[in-house]
């Protein structure tokens, strides 16, 4: 039975393509997730992609991948830069856990340059656009080999 990998996204992102396109782009959240489908399944993988606007729903998202999931890919959205609790229960989870952004965060407000996230990652992915989850995908197919 292949492995899943649980593609979470925080606030906003239901959004993508709609919202700021000149910082996000034009692509929809359910296309990226068909594009990470597609990487997974020729990754021998596969991958449930999952959105809330909710932190208490995001951290509930974690907690169920502990039960489900190889490995977490997670965009938090602006949670990535206030949520202690979100760190928390991503440390309960024991495989890898790769974090993205569309956006590079280091060349936008400075309240976005530091990423709680980041603190339990055991990659960052930024600035790439929507392409940033496929080159996670790519990258959890090989840390779980």
């Amino acid at each position: 039975m292949a492995q899943l990998i649980t593609i979470l996204n925080g606030p906003n992102l239901n959004l993508l393509g709609q919202r700021q396109q000149e910082i996000y782009g034009d692509e929809s959240l359910d296309s990226v997730s068909k594009s990470c489908e597609e990487i997974a399944i020729s990754l021998g993988l596969k991958s449930e992609m999952m959105q809330t606007n909710h932190e208490g729903a995001l951290i509930d998202m974690v907690q169920a991948a502990r039960q489900t999931s190889a490995g977490i890919i997670i965009n938090p959205g602006a949670l990535t830069h206030t949520s202690v609790a979100l760190l928390d229960a991503l440390h309960t989870f024991e495989g890898p856990v790769l974090e993205v952004h569309i956006s590079n965060i280091h060349k936008r407000e400075s309240f976005r340059h530091y990423s709680y996230v980041s603190l339990r990652a055991d990659g960052v992915i930024a600035g790439f656009g929507v392409q940033g989850y496929v080159l996670a995908m790519r990258r959890m197919g090989e840390l779980l080999v």
